[in-house]
């Protein structure tokens, strides 16, 4: 048996893909996680680390989740197809323009399915959102950037993109930018779309989009077959933890979502929340209203230099972006360092209700 039991356990050879080339998804941290390291009392802490909602949920979702929770031994067929029947409504497109999905990475994810071959290139924002790049390299693509410069305030200017475009299949753009805030309006993506090549897709993500005051870049879409966007459940509804997002697309090949989509991948509980949500205007309303008064706040009280934000958070540039965030953990509030993002001397606040936001300020005002 021992001489059995020593050759199980000898490597067998069977081993992943070489993975070299990906990097892990670094998500803000949490309470739990700061609590645990530091010691200190979960209750007692701050985060604004995760542009979460810091007004919760819809409560019309929250009533939804607790009344179908019985049916959760259903799959979500009808809730989904009501859902994409409603989301088709409000943005003026047919329900196969709408594919739904498990958050926003999972539309990233149906939208590399469709589009990407082995060794195509995408081209991403540097800083930007992670993920672009990791769904690219998940499907065998390969990855190119663009810059924002920090001289340019971050700006997203057709210029700065189609400089650094050389034929890739996708071109990402993020409106309004995580972490920086900036924006792209519908002018400037059409133009970009008009600089790329008929097989390049533009996917404009709008995760942050109801917190600003641009138009949506889904009105193109009547007009352009070249331009996708991404929107979320996660952020002005609240509902981050279900995992809900989807992204529009060309009416010309709307069908292959059928051909991509992971089956019944938005839950039943995510789809009749999302449906309860889209009614809820109140919720959404008082947590706009909430972001601008952070943000005002934050521009006008923090001792450092901030950059103007359309999003629900705020860029800091702090000299030290580890050494603070990690010193503001000390003191209960929790932050996002920025350096994943490749900016080191930035820290990203996320708009809290007036009291956390009061207390994040008054924190990294003392640590500056």
């Amino acid at each position: 048996m021992d001489g059995y039991l020593t050759r199980a356990r000898q490597p067998s050879g069977m081993e992943p893909r070489d993975l070299s080339a990906h990097v892990a998804y670094e998500a803000g941290r949490g309470v739990e996680e700061v609590a645990r390291e530091l010691g200190l009392d979960p209750e007692s802490l701050v985060k604004l680390s995760s542009n979460e909602n810091a007004f919760g949920a819809s409560p019309r979702a929250v009533e939804a989740i607790r009344e179908f929770a019985p049916s959760v031994h259903t799959y979500p067929k009808s809730s989904a197809a009501d859902l994409r029947d409603r989301l088709a409504e409000r943005w003026e497109v047919t329900p196969s323009q709408v594919w739904l999905a498990n958050g926003g990475d999972g539309a990233l994810d149906y939208l590399a399915r469709a589009f990407l071959e082995p060794g195509d290139r995408v081209l991403v924002p540097r800083p930007g959102f992670a993920y672009y790049g990791m769904c690219a390299r998940y499907h065998h693509g390969e990855v190119a950037t663009y810059e924002l410069r920090e001289e340019d305030d971050f700006e997203q200017s057709p210029d700065a993109v189609l400089e650094a475009y050389d034929g890739e299949r996708i071109v990402y753009l993020t409106s309004p930018h995580n972490p920086t805030g900036s924006e792209v309006d519908p002018d400037d993506v059409a133009a970009i779309a008009e600089g790329t090549d008929a097989e390049t897709l533009v996917v404009v993500d709008e995760a942050y989009g109801e917190f600003s005051a641009t138009p949506s870049n889904a009105a193109l879409l009547e007009s352009r077959d070249d331009v996708a966007v991404l929107r979320t459940f996660s952020k002005a509804y609240g509902l981050a933890g279900l995992r809900l997002g989807y992204a529009l697309v060309p009416e010309s090949w709307a069908d292959a979502y059928a051909r991509v989509n992971t089956p019944f991948a938005a839950s039943e509980l995510a789809c009749r929340a999302g449906l309860a949500a889209l009614q809820d205007d109140e919720h959404v309303e008082r947590s706009v209203e909430g972001v601008r008064w952070a943000r005002e706040y934050m521009y006008d009280t923090l001792e450092c230099h901030t950059w103007e934000s359309a999003g629900n958070f705020v860029l800091c540039a702090v000299g030290d972006g580890t050494a603070v965030a990690d010193a503001a953990q000390h003191e209960g509030v929790i932050v996002r360092d920025t350096s994943s993002f490749g900016l080191e001397e930035c820290i990203r606040i996320t708009c809290g209700t007036r009291e956390e936001t009061r207390r994040a300020v008054s924190v990294v005002n003392s640590l500056l």
